[in-house]
């Protein structure tokens, strides 16, 4: 009850028109007193049906205080601009991507191999915790003659802390102390 009544007691209150958007949605604010303490309120009145998704994102931050002036006109049509060229930029590389993927179609030969889905064992195999660990080894002692020497010695010292990045990183190589 009492909700309503500072609703329609508002009405009465002067509240000052703040902008306007591109959809005739207008912006309002005033200065209350709160247990002392003057905030400022702000609030939007739709034009037609009350449809919270015509709000722009720049007077959504103004009406949620994210931003303490209100969009002005000029920057609403800059950003409005904006918004244009990459809704442009988008369909410009779907297009890209449709052709490219269109001329890949034409150039590759599907093989039919009769399997469903990728090869998980080639893929496990490439973690040394796995249980065919042992081939993942030899597969390590085939690529040394293309390692670098500081690779070679990283292989062979398996430190009980975490070092190297880059070229050196080998997954689950090293444990935690137990």
């Amino acid at each position: 009850m009492s909700k309503w009544l500072g609703r329609i007691a508002g009405m009465f209150r002067s509240g000052s028109m703040v902008g306007r958007d591109k959809a005739g949605n207008r912006y309002f604010t005033r200065n209350d007193e709160v247990d002392g303490i003057l905030k400022e309120k702000r609030w939007v009145v739709f034009k037609g049906e009350e449809d919270p998704t015509s709000v722009p994102v720049e007077w959504i931050c103004w009406l949620n205080g994210q931003r303490k002036k209100a969009p002005t006109a000029e920057e609403i049509i800059e950003l409005e601009a904006k918004r244009e060229r990459v809704r442009q930029n988008v369909a410009l590389l779907k297009k890209e991507e449709e052709e490219r993927k269109a001329r890949e179609g034409a150039t590759r030969k599907v093989v039919n191999t009769g399997k469903r889905g990728p090869d998980l064992k080639s893929f496990i195999r490439q973690f040394p915790g796995s249980s065919e660990g042992d081939k993942h080894k030899d597969e390590i002692n085939e690529m040394d003659g293309v390692r670098t020497s500081k690779e070679k010695e990283a292989v062979k010292q398996e430190s009980t802390e975490p070092t190297g990045s880059g070229q050196t990183f080998k997954p689950g190589t090293w444990h935690p102390p137990t």
